[in-house]
């Protein structure tokens, strides 16, 4: 795609990068990031829901909620000397009864003594996922 048939949107990654300095090899990346959105035809109204989405994605979150499947919990009791779950889907959930509750470190009141904050929802049966 040249540039002068980039889209409205590309055109402004372009030069709000450009205007806070970015090296340009960053902004061709993102460009490439941006133009791959872009072609998907994301208006506005699906683009709403994607950016979201992958900004979830980005950042390791899950999408749904987490389950207390043990396959969503991998076993650290070893590294911390006591019982100590983390989940595979959300990096910042920790458990201390292999994942039927959890707390999220980045949760402001932690401490040695947390208490399990959230619950996770039971495994679905097999076959009705």
């Amino acid at each position: 795609m040249s540039e002068t048939a980039d889209s409205n949107l590309v055109a402004h990654a372009r030069r709000e990068l450009e205007l806070i300095g970015e090296d340009s090899d960053v902004i061709e990346w993102f460009i490439r990031v941006v133009r791959e959105v872009v072609s998907y035809g994301h208006s506005g109204g699906s683009a709403s829901i994607c950016i979201p989405r992958l900004n979830q994605l980005l950042r390791y979150e899950p999408l749904g909620p987490l389950t207390d499947a043990p396959g969503e919990w991998e076993d650290r009791s070893e590294m911390s000397g006591r019982p100590w779950w983390q989940s595979i889907r959300d990096p910042r959930a920790m458990s201390h009864d292999g994942g039927r509750t959890y707390w999220l470190v980045t949760d402001s009141d932690i401490s040695d003594e947390v208490r399990p904050v959230y619950v996770t929802t039971d495994t679905p049966a097999e076959g009705t996922a």
